[in-house]
């Protein structure tokens, strides 16, 4: 009944205060507030903020820019810190204070957000910067295009979360979307594999880049050579590597930056083979000659040493004399939704850095572009992402669990998770959000019990627990084990465990939940489940004594295959399962076999998991 009162009292105790994402860097509550309707004045003290100052009138649609004695906002130049700002809510007036028109804009978004669209803001003191200068998010367009409404959604949310870097993958093995005027082959329908003759037009590019630097985002486009190159062969029948193939893509490169005006350009690097070692030299020698930053991917080929290295797979920021931008376990395809969230947030970033990128590879085909928001939680996991990037702060290691009840890590994720369900609310209700609250979810996990191989043994569970663990997805081992630690501190092959808990309800009737045993990463080419069973594992769920059946698979036992979208493998893209629950307590059991951790082949890894809980 406790755990039940807590989950009734959270969400009014988090409404106490706006609900700030990220968090600042430091704040402090005044008394007393700033009234929306009673604002008669915007004005900036410096010339350099009358953009910003024209975006307060969103807030305050009633002021006029003028000078003002009372009642006003007024944005001001001054403080030390790169894109950092000071925010001062008193009750007659509200002032900015920002060392560039970056720093100013943050304070904006944070201001929106004090609003909750009410008429009363409450009075405040906020000084505020950035952790990373490099905060980013990327998408894979070159597999999966995307529509620009899509990007530019997507954006908007980025804005509002502080992040700065859009990095923009459009060249690919399935497809090279970006247009060229020397070389219109390269877009043609015939080369591509999929969404056939959809590519970005230089209107498109010139208007994604001036969309992103209004929002004092840096648009990163990635050409990705030598490898992830094959549409490039398709169409120019060389390899890039040859040497009539490099003086095409020199070609390509002098037209872009001739093109467009953007800082840097990402040239990949990462899973080819290099047979001809002069070609990224003479590709960076060339960007760099033209004014350009370069950035590639680690591990892979020789880069440059001034290029900037994004991390992607090991741990590679060991050179003291080069610059890193971590993507190392930040790829939301290959997580679970709700164990991104928790990921995310607890996820720490080494201060050595230039910052992060959260990266969206969905290499899956899909049916329609909004499965890669319904499939990947990118609108959660770009609000648990920014409070790292931009805060700070987190846990050492990778974690996929939220740990114990109680616990430091826990009660912050607890926090954080009542702050986002408000976000969810307040900025996501029509767009997909897949994610359910979960911190108030207590588990308790008896094991192990050896099955021997015997995956359909049962054991008795009489007796105390070995151990509690939170969550609507519990992770007892990840597929990167030990790198990414799971709920279980020494999880064992040929072992099963089992969960329980109980959920409370005033009164009888069906309810909706989301139940599954795998995550479908949407890289690989993940085998669909088996038909009549929830995996290959022998897993299976009990409600109050009564088993739940699995569903009825579009694809049973379909074997892997990039071209064929996903349907209903994963519990936040098919119909949630409708339980009859009874009035009072209802018990909930959950069976997590395990046979080896190796699986058949990397397409299908071995993630030993459950996933349970109410859909939202």
């Amino acid at each position: 009944m406790i755990r039940r009162l807590l989950t009734l009292l959270l969400p009014f105790a988090a409404h106490a205060q706006p609900a700030l994402i990220p968090a600042p860097q430091q704040v402090s509550w005044d008394a007393g507030h700033f009234e929306k309707a009673a604002c008669r004045y915007l004005l900036p003290a410096d010339d350099m903020f009358r953009r910003e100052v024209r975006l307060l009138q969103t807030l305050f649609p009633q002021a006029r820019m003028a000078q003002g004695s009372n009642n006003y906002v007024v944005v001001r130049r001054g403080g030390n810190r790169p894109e950092g700002y000071t925010l001062q809510v008193h009750p007659d007036s509200i002032v900015i204070t920002a060392q560039d028109a970056a720093g100013a804009f943050y304070a904006i978004q944070t201001l929106q957000q004090l609003a909750r669209g009410n008429s009363k803001i409450p009075a405040c003191r906020i000084t505020d910067w950035p952790a990373f200068a490099w905060r980013g998010y990327m998408v894979d367009v070159g597999r999966n295009y995307q529509s620009m409404p899509l990007l530019k959604q997507q954006i908007d949310v980025m804005a509002r979360y502080k992040l700065n870097v859009f990095h923009f993958h459009p060249t690919e093995d399935v497809a090279w979307r970006l247009a060229c005027r020397q070389y219109p082959q390269l877009t043609a329908p015939e080369h591509m594999t999929r969404n056939k003759g959809k590519f970005y037009s230089e209107a498109d590019m010139r208007e994604l880049i001036a969309y992103c630097r209004d929002r004092y985002i840096t648009l990163v486009p990635e050409i990705d050579m030598p490898g992830h190159s094959t549409a490039f062969r398709r169409a120019m029948k060389t390899d890039m590597q040859s040497d009539t193939g490099l003086a095409i893509v020199k070609s390509i490169l002098r037209e872009f930056c001739a093109t467009y005006d953007v800082p840097y350009i990402h040239i990949g690097g990462d899973e080819v083979h290099i047979s001809n070692r002069q070609f990224l030299p003479e590709v960076t020698a060339l960007l760099h000659s033209l004014g350009k930053q370069t950035i590639g991917w680690s591990p892979g080929g020789n880069l440059h040493p001034g290029t900037l290295r994004q991390l992607w797979m090991n741990d590679g920021a060991t050179d003291t004399s080069l610059q890193y931008v971590d993507s190392r376990h930040l790829y939301l395809n290959h997580m679970d939704p709700l164990e991104t969230v928790a990921t995310l947030f607890f996820r720490e970033i080494d201060t050595a850095m230039k910052g992060a990128t959260l990266c969206l590879w969905h290499d899956r085909k899909v049916r329609h572009e909004d499965d890669l928001l319904r499939m990947n939680a990118v609108y959660p996991g770009i609000p648990a992402f920014s409070e790292r990037v931009w805060k700070g702060g987190g846990y050492p290691g990778w974690a996929a669990a939220i740990g114990a009840p109680g616990t430091a890590k826990a009660t912050s994720f607890a926090a954080f998770e009542q702050r986002l369900l408000q976000h969810r609310q307040r900025y996501f209700s029509t767009l997909s959000f897949p994610y359910a609250a979960q911190s108030a979810l207590v588990w308790d996990l008896y094991g192990p019990f050896r099955n021997n191989g015997d995956l359909a043994r049962d054991f008795d569970t009489t007796g105390a627990p070995a151990l509690q663990t939170v969550g609507g997805t519990v992770i007892l081992r990840h597929w990167w084990a030990p790198k990414v630690t799971g709920a279980l501190p020494a999880p064992e092959e040929n072992t099963t465990w089992y969960a329980y808990t109980r959920i409370w309800r005033n009164k009888a009737g069906p309810e909706k939940f989301w139940i599954g045993f795998n995550n479908f990463s949407r890289s690989p080419n993940t085998d669909s489940p088996p038909a009549r069973a929830w995996d290959n594992r022998h897993s299976a769920v009990w409600v109050n004594g009564s088993l739940v059946p699995p569903p009825h698979w579009k694809r049973a036992g379909q074997k892997g295959d990039s071209e064929i979208p996903l349907v209903d493998e994963g519990y936040e893209y098919r119909a949630p399962v409708i339980i009859p629950l009874r009035k009072g307590w209802n018990t909930v059991k959950i069976k997590a076999p395990v046979g080896s951790f190796k699986g058949p082949d990397w397409h299908n890894p071995v993630k030993w998991m459950f996933t349970f809980i109410p859909a939202p």
